[in-house]
This record gives structure tokens, sequence and C-alpha cells, in this order.
């Protein structure tokens, strides 16, 4: 709750936003996405949807929980952080190709977790230094961000053992749950622009 409190005080200014705060968003997302397939009635089932809908006080339209929950968080994520339709569209795909009974819904969001987890160490190994360009070059470094999950996802030798693991377990989960390059590309960007964000608010606040 707390999260969210901080992520919407002062009406959503964008000083107030970080990596969490994304990141459990489109968790709501994903919950409301497969609440509002299944049939989900218990609420317990999807703890982020269940403070979401408290903290916001969305109203359950049709009587189908998730519903207005996935409009309300889709349309903060896309006003707030610029995320485009398609990014929705494919997590809509995957959600419905995956979770056809609540019984797949822990075992999905066990493989989308460990894709993430994966997919942001990979890439903070491969993209160090260039993390550290500021943050004007928006343009530059969005389009390394493509580049290097172009490589992840298709290059086959890497020197380091340890990559070259975790870029084939990022690549296999990237075929099981059906994401594109394009969504790898634009969850990435997101979580390093914010994450720069944070690192910088510090050394803002000194001066």
């Amino acid at each position: 709750m707390s999260i969210f409190s901080k992520l919407f005080k002062k009406g959503g200014e964008a000083s107030s936003r970080n990596v969490e705060d994304f990141v459990l968003l489109t968790r709501v997302y994903f919950q409301s996405v497969i609440a509002s397939n299944l049939g989900i009635t218990n609420i317990r089932y999807v703890p982020d949807v269940a403070n979401f809908k408290r903290l916001f006080k969305i109203p359950t339209q049709g009587g189908r929980l998730g519903q207005g929950e996935k409009v309300a968080s889709r349309k903060m994520l896309m006003q707030d952080y610029g995320l485009s339709e398609n990014f929705f569209k494919e997590i809509d795909a995957s959600i419905k190709k995956h979770c056809r009974t609540q019984n797949d819904v822990q075992a999905y969001l066990f493989m989308y977790q460990g894709f993430s987890s994966d997919l942001m160490m990979l890439m903070g190994n491969l993209m160090q230094w260039k993390f550290r360009m500021p943050s004007i070059f928006k343009g530059a470094l969005r389009a390394m961000t493509e580049k290097t999950v172009h490589d992840v996802c298709t290059k086959t030798v890497w020197k380091k053992d340890d990559v070259h693991k975790t870029a084939m377990a990022v690549r296999q989960y990237k075929e099981r749950l059906g994401y594109s390059e394009a969504w790898m590309t634009e969850y990435v960007y997101n979580v390093v622009m914010l994450a720069k964000k944070e690192k910088n608010k510090p050394e803002e606040e000194k001066k």
C-alpha cells in the first residue's frame, strides 16, 4: 500500500516513480488479466489487485473481478510510463495461452518471475557502462538496449559461461512465454530509466 501511495502522491508526479512501483503496477496488470479471464472471485488469490483495488477504490465492472483493475492499471502504465499498446497485447496473449485454468496460474507466474529476474540480471551484466550514460541520451540508450536484447535472443556463443547459461535460460523463457524482443526491450528500458532517476535523486537533493 505504501508503495502505491508513494507512487501517486501529489497527483502522481514523475519524481515519485521508481522501479519498485513500475514492477508492482505491472504485476497488478498481470493478476487482473488472470482474474478476469478465469473468473476468479476470491480476491485473496490476487493480492496485488486487492491492494490496488482498495487504494484507488476501483469498482467491480460487470460483477467480474479484475476487469476494472485491468483497465485502470493499464491506463496508469501507459500515461505514467509511456508503455505501448503492444506491450499489453503480448501479456494478454501469453496469459490466454498458458493460463487456461486456475491450476496453471502459479506455474505461469513463477516462470514469468524467472524470466524477468534473469533478463534484468543479464542486461545489467552486459550493459554496465552503457547504463551510466546521461539520461538525456534516451534514444541512444534505447537503441543499445534493443541491440543487446537482440544479441541475447540470437547470439549462440558467449565468452563467459555464466552469461551463456543465463542467456540460454532467458531465450527458453521467451519462447515458452511467447514474448517478443520488442516487449523485452520496452520492459528493460523502462526499468533502466527509472533506476537511473533513483540513482540521481540523492545527488539532486544535496544541491
